[in-house]
């Protein structure tokens, strides 16, 4: 059609022709073909009958479940909770639907219409009217319902690929418009302007899309039902005793078992041709020659055709008097005034029950280690050990220990090295430079050779240093830093000369003041 100046150039025969043109382009676009309309009953149809099939699935599923948890409430019970309720939710939200496609029928065709049926098939206000209609908002309710339900059975499926499928399958997103253009609603999209017979079709494949992730997600719960389960080709016995050593007095305690063996159903256990008499497998006896002792037996299992399955087994214990280890993890002597680390174990029984005393001092437990602290210089202690068997505390060994004085430590000087780490130096022959005796600020005292390391607090020192008539110039600290008049001293040093310390006093963790050798520091 022409435009612009052209029309006042037109004929009014022919401004009357494009004017019809124009009408009838209209009048196709508003009507829907019959071949499309025709198309659209065809899926509906086929939709339904596969929504049919799949329902009946989905209720044989349910059933065998719900058989399944008649035949073993403890193990299915979780699972038949989680299966009914999607059940129920999912025929409750098709209901819904149904109620919406019905509404859509009787919006076309009147009061008796029928989703199956259609007359009106191209109306393009009934499914506006019934899911859009401000008020009501049906679509908007029908989205919403579609969405907890999808979260539902997400949950339900473990399988990651098919958890995303089943998600996509049932999403409601919004629809990305174009550029320009306002994004629609997932109920706008699919019923705003639709046919009637293409809103129906719509939502009976929604319906479809519920069976199949019902489906889906009932047939993970039957398989969880058995997915904890041991599957084994082969059957043994085992015996498992608490403990294969037993003091004299103490009882023996084992666990006779079947490996595999289902817990609603125990089997018989007999042991040197008796049987147990629980239904546990527990074989529990006092125990009571010292030595090793053997025994042996059997048990009947019932297979599940009716026939019983016998299996051997054997096994043996140690009966042994009571005894203990306590053993110090330094040395053997406990020294005064510091904590001593102590090992204490009893064979045969658990840390938790051993206890341990400890005379003339302390014994701290840490966990499974303990600190011995003992008190007087010169009086022995003694650590005692008990176990706890059935409950009541046994005597199972002691063992006695001197008590000496921490030894002296040894003066040094703290220095550093060329690479900045501290080093302790403890005099001539070793030299150092004058500039790292310039460096350090006092002295110090530790016991440190690796098997004692203990540190002590220097009380007082004196440094004596030769002048060049041979004059001994003695200097007195300020505790254990180095005086004002000492440093002096170390300024006058000149290399190759040397500097004595002496009178040293130091006090240790026991609190006892004593002298220390002294030490000679000579320079390079």
């Amino acid at each position: 059609m022409a435009g612009g100046n052209n029309v006042s150039r037109m004929s009014p025969r022919q401004r009357m022709i494009n004017l019809m043109y124009i009408v009838l382009t209209a009048m196709l676009a508003l009507n829907v073909s019959s071949d499309v309309l025709n198309g659209f009953r065809q899926v509906h149809d086929g939709l339904h009958h596969t929504n049919s099939n799949m329902e009946a699935k989905n209720e044989v599923q349910f059933r065998y479940l719900q058989d399944l948890y008649e035949k073993n409430p403890a193990k299915v019970g979780t699972w038949f909770e989680k299966g009914k309720r999607l059940h129920d939710e999912a025929a409750r939200l098709c209901q819904s639907i149904d109620s919406l496609k019905g509404a859509i029928a009787r919006q076309a065709d009147g009061k008796n219409g029928d989703p199956d049926n259609l007359i009106n098939q191209d109306d393009l206000e009934a499914a506006s009217v019934t899911m859009l209609r401000p008020g009501s908002e049906e679509g908007k309710k029908l989205r919403g319902s579609i969405d907890a339900f999808r979260e539902y059975v997400a949950e339900l499926i473990t399988d990651s690929l098919k958890r995303h499928a089943v998600s996509d399958m049932l999403s409601t997103s919004q629809h990305t418009a174009a550029p320009g253009m306002m994004a629609q609603t997932w109920e706008n999209r699919n019923f705003e302007n639709m046919p009637a017979i293409a809103a129906v079709t719509l939502l009976t494949k929604i319906e479809n899309d519920i069976r199949q992730a019902e489906s889906e997600a009932m047939t993970n719960l039957i398989t969880n039902v058995d997915i904890g389960d041991v599957r084994v080709n082969s059957l043994e016995a085992y015996v498992i005793p608490a403990s294969n050593m037993v003091m004299r007095g103490s009882r023996y305690t084992a666990d006779i078992i079947l490996a595999a063996v289902d817990t609603t159903q125990r089997p018989a256990v007999f042991v040197n041709g008796s049987r147990l008499d629980n239904d546990r497998g527990t074989l529990e006896f006092t125990a009571g020659t010292v030595g090793n002792h053997e025994y042996s037996g059997y048990i009947e299992v019932m297979r599940g055709d009716g026939t019983v399955d016998r299996r051997p087994f054997s096994s043996s214990y140690t009966v042994m008097e009571p005894s203990a280890t306590v053993s110090p993890t330094l040395m053997n002597v406990l020294y005064a005034g510091i904590d001593n680390p102590v090992s204490i174990s009893v064979p045969g029984f658990p840390m938790n029950a051993v206890q341990a005393t400890m005379t003339n001092g302390t014994l701290v437990r840490n966990g499974d280690s303990w600190t011995a602290r003992p008190g007087k210089v010169g009086t022995e202690a003694v650590i005692s050990v008990t176990a706890l068997t059935d409950g009541t505390p046994r005597n199972v060994g002691s063992m006695t220990f001197r008590v000496r004085k921490l030894p002296d430590p040894s003066p040094f000087i703290l220095i550093k090295d060329p690479q900045g780490n501290p080093v302790h130096y403890k005099g001539s022959p070793k030299r150092i430079s004058k500039a790292a005796l310039m460096a350090a600020s006092s002295l110090s005292a530790a016991i440190d050779d690796d098997i004692l390391n203990v540190d002590y607090s220097v009380v007082s020192f004196s440094t004596v240093f030769f002048d060049s008539m041979g004059n001994a110039i003695p200097e007195v600290s300020d505790g254990a830093e180095f005086s004002k008049r000492q440093k002096e001293q170390f300024r006058r040093l000149k290399p190759g000369q040397s500097i004595f310390i002496s009178d040293v006093k130091a006090k240790g963790p026991d609190g006892i003041i004593r002298d220390i050798s002294p030490m000679q520091v000579s320079l390079n």
